[in-house]
């Protein structure tokens, strides 16, 4: 019979609906059995693209055996940490201090009745390996110790309630300068830590770091650190050489198993694919580079054909397994790919995608990656014109998808995140704006126009929308990283309703989360079901930092409208969060962004008029600091004040705003040009 989690919405909680596991969802009722009962809760989260979740799962929760002595001894409960990111926080800051190791998942953790964490662990196997204790005998230690010492354990003034409310940073007693020490120290951090062979700022496992990326190449944009973008460069060509990028169908994997990108840990998330497409925008527009059009194209292609709804949204992930095996939908043997491809393609392919070499994948396989760097070195070895390489790699890609689209595919986590659709929105922004595709342009906005239509009622942001059902309210990453692709959508192509949105948006993030005595905004919002802590946290993780991009969106957008509070709102966080910042830069790549955007002033340039379109592209490679562009033309309603200024059907002009202050409106795109390269502040000219 299915448990309780058969009437959940969440992809993974149904995964395990049909377990003998006699499983709650997070609420008043697993506690209050809790409370009467007297059991210890048995809190398990994961994910439904997580590998070492499904093994678990299989291992355990399929099972009779261990079933039953978790229903006998616990109180279990199943959490989707991409639903309840706010569970998960608490709960892997709560492991990392009880059992002195960084989390992951799945996550398991013991508690008291009253929510409190006193033991936990990761994955535990059924029986022991790895070094690890089998389940049971995990189940059956814990049960015996809450026993034991259960009226401590549900003491009020638990050690680590104490802990987890020393997390979030306390104000200063004096007073904060700010200043852009940071940014060098941050720069400083990553070029030590860099690859420079295979690109990247770690060892294996190897992860993209998406916001460090987009870090160096602002660096390159305002400061010409040449260092900077080739870190970029180097990084992104080695991960579309490897195996973390799908060589056949396009997108990329969460990380790498190995330091070369080669081997990747397969589940594909939207969040990775958001960012990143991001960076390849931003590295063509420094580079002028075709391959890295070519890589947005397939990127896009994947996230079209495999995770859009047809409503607009898109779908979170896509499972690390099929037919219960890591990478199997993924991986191939050279007679597989014989018997699709002609013996002129497989001459080529078998080259090019590393079949030539030994199997690099578990049981003879292989994972395709790019053997051989470049058609021009392909076309030395094996004595084929560049053209005809390019012809044959392109319909051996076309046959290969199409085979294996007929096997058996990886689950797909079909619920429809807020954040990771708005990180997907700017990212396809970002690509229409820099590479020059409309069509990506007007995907972003169809992305953010679902979310406002779907996700967005009574001036409160839902997180997750699955089968009609947006059942959670929002979270600060939510509403932060919503206005961010807003803006993006602003500069791209203008719509009023974005900007009426934004402010709304904006003023529903300050009511909700804004921290009016210390600063900085709270994870969750002040009408948020209370927990035994409420995390403020600065720090970037695999998405950026909601402090961060809040602070930064709502920067520009005082610039922008002339609201003075959201700005005051952003500096109050960015005075918060500086003594961390400065102690340890690295990891706070998101608000050093912010930072550098308070300290340095953003430009507007409003546009208007029949040439406003070429104007704001020349105005755009003109310009290397932080500056929002605005292409008014086709505005008909009510602006505000800062953005109101007169424009006329036959006629071009700009206004070159900073810090409350314009310019004289240029006539001419030469005036326009002349007042970007002078550097003269519109206030010294009053």
């Amino acid at each position: 019979m299915p448990n309780r989690l058969m009437h959940e919405t969440s992809p993974y909680l149904i995964q395990h609906a049909h377990n003998p596991v006699d499983w709650y969802p997070w609420g008043e009722e697993a506690f209050l059995e809790a409370r009467k009962t007297g059991k210890p809760i048995l809190l398990s989260i994961g994910y439904a693209a997580c590998h070492w979740c499904h093994v678990m799962a299989h291992e355990s929760f399929e099972n009779a055996d261990i079933a039953k002595l978790m229903n006998d001894t616990f109180v279990n409960v199943k959490v989707d940490r991409e639903e309840r990111p706010d569970l998960d926080q608490i709960y892997q800051s709560a492991h990392t201090v009880i059992t002195r190791r960084n989390g992951g998942w799945p996550l398991t953790m013991f508690l008291a009745s009253n929510q409190v964490p006193f033991a936990g662990g990761t994955y535990f196997p059924r029986v022991p390996r790895f070094g690890l204790p089998g389940f049971a005998s995990v189940l059956q230690q814990i049960h015996d110790f809450y026993g034991e010492n259960r009226n401590v354990l549900e003491g009020a003034d638990h050690p680590i309630l104490r802990y987890l409310g020393q997390t979030n940073p306390a104000a200063s007693t004096g007073e904060v300068v700010l200043d852009d020490r940071p940014i060098r120290i941050l720069l400083e951090s990553l070029k030590s830590r860099f690859d420079p062979e295979f690109g990247g700022f770690s060892g294996a496992p190897k992860f993209p770091h998406p916001t460090d990326l987009l870090f160096c190449l602002r660096r390159y944009r305002l400061d010409k650190d040449r260092t900077a973008l080739e870190m970029v460069r180097l990084t992104i060509y080695r991960m579309l050489c490897g195996g973390i990028w799908d060589q056949v169908g396009g997108g990329f994997s969460r990380y790498s198993v190995d330091d070369r990108w080669m081997i990747p840990h397969f589940e594909k998330m939207l969040y990775d694919n958001g960012l990143l497409l991001e960076v390849l925008a931003g590295l063509y527009r420094e580079t002028r580079e075709p391959s890295f059009v070519t890589a947005a194209e397939q990127l896009i292609g994947w996230l079209f054909r495999e995770m859009r709804s047809p409503e607009g949204g898109f779908f979170s992930s896509l499972d690390a397994d099929s037919e219960g095996e890591e990478g199997r939908f993924y991986v191939w043997t050279p007679d597989d790919i014989r018997a699709i491809l002609t013996e002129e393609e497989y001459r080529v392919a078998s080259e090019y995608f590393g079949l030539s070499g030994p199997p690099n994948f578990e049981g003879s396989h292989w994972h395709l990656f790019r053997a051989t760097p470049s058609f021009e070195r392909l076309s030395e070895q094996i004595h084929l014109p560049e053209e005809e390489i390019a012809k044959r790699i392109a319909s051996s890609r076309r046959k290969l998808l199409e085979a294996r689209e007929k096997r058996v595919r990886p689950g797909l986590d079909d619920k429809i995140l807020t954040s990771w659709n708005a990180l997907a929105a700017r990212g396809l922004i970002a690509a229409g704006s820099f590479m020059s595709r409309p069509e990506w342009i007007k995907a972003g906005q169809e992305t953010l126009d679902f979310i406002r239509k779907h996700l967005w009622s009574e001036n409160r942001l839902k997180a997750v929308i699955k089968d009609g059902k947006a059942p959670l309210s929002g979270y600060l990453d939510d509403y932060a990283y919503l206005l961010s692709a807003l803006q993006a959508s602003m500069e791209a192509r203008f719509r009023p309703e974005d900007l009426s949105f934004s402010l709304k948006l904006a003023d529903a993030m300050l009511d909700e989360f804004a921290d009016s005595e210390q600063g900085g905004f709270y994870f969750t919002g002040h009408h948020h079901e209370r927990l035994i802590h409420r995390p403020k946290t600065g720090h970037d993780g695999a998405i950026p930092s909601g402090n961060g991009v809040a602070a930064l969106a709502l920067i520009r957008l005082s610039h922008l409208t002339g609201n003075l509070s959201y700005l005051d709102t952003a500096e109050r966080a960015l005075r918060l969060f500086y003594p961390q910042i400065l102690e340890q830069a690295s990891g706070y790549t998101s608000l050093i962004a912010a930072l550098e955007c308070a300290l340095f002033s953003p430009s507007v340039i409003l546009l208007g008029g029949p040439d406003a379109a070429e104007w704001s592209l020349k105005a755009r490679e003109a310009t290397s600091r932080d500056t929002m562009i605005i292409d008014l033309s086709d505005c008909a309603g009510p602006l505000p004040e800062a953005m109101e200024k007169p424009f006329f059907p036959t006629k071009t002009l700009a206004y070159v705003c900073r810090e409350g202050s314009c310019l004289p409106p240029a006539d001419r795109i030469e005036t326009l040009l002349e007042q970007l390269g002078s550097g003269t502040r519109p206030d010294e000219l009053r």
